[in-house]
């Protein structure tokens, strides 16, 4: 009788049956949802509800010692059309104003430093560490710090000779705002982009040396090319980030002088003027402003830094 081995062996026997190709994907998209589960109810459970939380009050009055009445719109109307809009773009104008000015900064401090620490020298894991001190000093701290340092007697005004009333003006707490962000935020950016500059081979660099490159030419050939993903990461990480400021011009200035964000008038009309409806919808307009912002930064900048596929099959 012929064995199992020899019924294997015999020629033009079919193969032993194996899973399709469909099957197993469906099993590893299985698996993902599986994994992926507990992670979406946990946002949800943080993130979703105060959101829809939120959004509904937004649609009741605030009136005093009664029952909120259903008003729709009115408290976007309000924000945004009312006796009470100049507030809300004043806001909106103030954070623009923040967010363009330390991301160019932070961009061009943050490369430079982390171009430094990339370099090889002795010392070099001191200045690293030292860089990120700023960074690692909360908020709460560094909004005191610089406080106490733009004073009119302060060590900022002994420095360059002169007597600026730091907080006390308009433009000059914009910039006193401005300055301490840059200062504590540029460290993480140097991070992220050192990070980058780390997976850069230096094969590339000894090569266009070799072709006679300078370092200017070589850092906007071959390094801020390959640098730009990770840039990019960097700057949607700060600019969601510098849109919801709150805590560093509430410390420093108070919103004094032009310096209210949108998250401090979400604050004032919240808790200050316990207007939950009208302050509900501020923080509304503000989640929707950030979200289209971050919607156009990724699909008008960041789309363009994938790499192009090489083929397509046919």
């Amino acid at each position: 009788m012929p064995t199992a081995g020899s019924v294997l062996a015999t020629p033009g026997a079919p193969p032993p049956a194996k899973p399709s190709h469909g099957r197993r994907s469906r099993r590893e998209a299985r698996l993902a949802w599986y994994l992926i589960t507990p992670a979406f109810c946990l946002l949800a459970a943080i993130i979703g509800y105060p959101l829809i939380k939120a959004v509904y009050l937004s649609l009741f009055s605030d009136t005093i010692g009664e029952a909120p009445q259903f008003i729709g719109l009115g408290n976007y109307r309000a924000a945004l059309t009312g006796d009470v809009s100049a507030d809300f773009w004043a806001a909106v104008r103030v954070t623009t104003l923040f967010s363009v000015f330390t991301l160019v900064l932070e961009v061009v401090i943050g490369t430079a430093m982390a171009l430094v620490m990339h370099r090889a020298f002795r010392g070099r894991g001191l200045v690293r560490a030292s860089v990120l001190v700023p960074w690692a000093i909360p908020t709460a701290l560094t909004s005191v710090l610089w406080r106490w340092m733009l004073q009119p007697d302060g060590i900022v005004n002994h420095l360059i000779g002169k007597t600026v009333l730091w907080t006390g003006s308009e433009w000059p707490a914009k910039w006193a705002i401005i300055i301490a962000d840059t200062w504590k935020t540029a460290p993480f950016l140097a991070l992220l982009v050192l990070a980058g500059l780390q997976l850069i081979p230096d094969e590339l660099h000894e090569a266009a040396k070799v072709d006679g490159a300078g370092a200017w030419r070589r850092f906007r050939s071959i390094t801020l090319p390959l640098l730009m993903p990770a840039l990019m990461v960097a700057v949607l990480f700060r600019l969601l980030d510098v849109l919801r400021i709150y805590d560093l011009p509430q410390i420093l200035t108070g919103g004094a002088n032009g310096t209210t964000t949108l998250s401090m008038l979400v604050v004032q009309a919240s808790v200050e003027q316990t207007k939950f409806g009208y302050g509900s919808a501020l923080s509304t307009l503000t989640f929707l402003l950030i979200f289209v912002v971050a919607l156009l930064f990724v699909r008008f900048i960041g789309t363009s830094l994938l790499p192009a596929e090489e083929g397509k099959e046919s």
